[in-house]
């Protein structure tokens, strides 16, 4: 099991886990209670539900390097092209933009 801290502006926000049965994204209690607390992504608003897919979320994969930042990420960390999740905790802990991802 692959389990990933998500932050939000430098505040935990949130718990994304891949384990046999696919990928689950739930938000941190006290941050959905929080004054300072929004969705991460449009796709993925506030509840204290889990979200559950067999593929990764749109919006963490789109956190994801593409072409050549990509093709070095995989050479230099030896990353699987097919491992979404471990590119997403290797490339994504210091993201441009209000999220990041941090390994668990």
């Amino acid at each position: 099991m692959k389990k990933a801290e998500v932050y939000m502006y430098d505040k935990f926000s949130g718990t994304l886990t891949e384990d046999e049965n696919g990928y689950h994204f739930q938000y941190d209690t006290s941050y959905l209670y929080s004054d300072h607390a929004e969705p991460i992504s449009l796709t993925l608003p506030l509840t204290d539900k889990v979200y559950t897919s067999k593929v990764m979320f749109p919006f963490f994969d789109g956190l994801i390097p593409e072409g050549w930042l990509l093709d070095i990420a995989q050479k230099n960390w030896k990353l699987d092209p097919r491992d979404r999740m471990e590119i997403l905790l290797k490339t994504c802990q210091d993201c441009i933009g209000a999220v990041s991802i941090k390994e668990i």
